[in-house]
């Protein structure tokens, strides 16, 4: 890859090249290549089956979950490219972790949550109950959940508001240290209260994270993202800082897709 023409060097995350994708005979992405720089957050936007999830799900290559998938291309995340032989599934969905459309907390309690990841996916589950204690609070503080959870630690996740179940999600994947956080839509189901507060979140895990999330909601990849990303058909249209592609863009079918002339 090139050098950026700045003078200072941006730090490329997450790159592809000449990426595509079949779902058996059917073409879902074409050719996709792009750069998302670390440490922002990166919006995926455009109409229903423009293949913005696929895409997303290709980053931690999930889509392999699901029978007769074809892939050809390249991604490479932090300098790795993530389809050499020597890489592991595990290891690269602890780097790469995902937040689901719909919260998906365990049927256990909001403590046992945030240990899940790191009792299945490594090593550490020698830790000590101060450690283990450390960890859920650290954890449950970065997603700012803590204050309204630290006395029910016990109770069952499943019974905590949707909103706090989409925190306690996220809240999940940190002790695994991850890199990138992808997200597939995490607000769709909540309300307007709870949208904010998920947005709100996005401020901080900016700080520590390189965040890609998939949003139909125009306002919210506006408020939410540094860049975005527009798709259609599969291929990626345009790519900019997000102030320029939604009141600057520079192609005929962003700007149609912007002002909803279609999608």
């Amino acid at each position: 890859m090139s050098e950026p023409a700045t003078s200072e060097r941006i730090e490329i995350c997450l790159h592809t090249r000449d990426l595509s994708l079949w779902y058996g005979n059917f073409q879902a992405l074409r050719n996709v290549t792009l750069n998302v720089k670390k440490g922002l957050v990166t919006g995926l936007i455009g109409p229903s089956g423009c293949g913005k999830t696929t895409l997303l799900r290709c980053f931690n290559r999930i889509n392999e979950r699901y029978g007769n998938v074809t892939t050809t291309g390249e991604i490479s995340i932090l300098g790795k490219n993530i389809y050499d032989a020597n890489v592991s599934l595990s290891e690269l969905r602890k780097t790469v972790g995902m937040v689901f459309q719909r919260p998906n907390p365990l049927p256990i309690s909001i403590y046992r949550n945030v240990l899940f990841g790191i009792r299945v996916h490594t090593r550490r589950r020698d830790l000590n109950r101060s450690q283990r204690d450390a960890l859920v609070e650290s954890s449950l503080r970065e997603v700012d959940l803590w204050d309204d959870v630290k006395d029910k630690l016990r109770m069952k996740a499943t019974r905590l508001t949707l909103e706090q179940q989409q925190k306690l999600c996220i809240a999940r994947l940190l002790p695994l240290k991850p890199r990138v956080i992808l997200m597939d839509e995490p607000c769709s189901a909540l309300d307007a209260e709870g949208t904010e507060k998920i947005e709100s979140l996005l401020e901080t895990l900016r700080e520590k994270y390189t965040v890609v999330i998939v949003t139909h909601n125009m306002a919210q990849a506006r408020r939410a993202s540094d860049e975005c990303i527009f798709m259609l058909l599969g291929e990626v249209v345009e790519h900019g800082e997000t102030s320029q592609v939604f009141f600057n863009p520079q192609h005929e079918k962003t700007e149609m897709y912007i002002q909803g002339r279609y999608g």
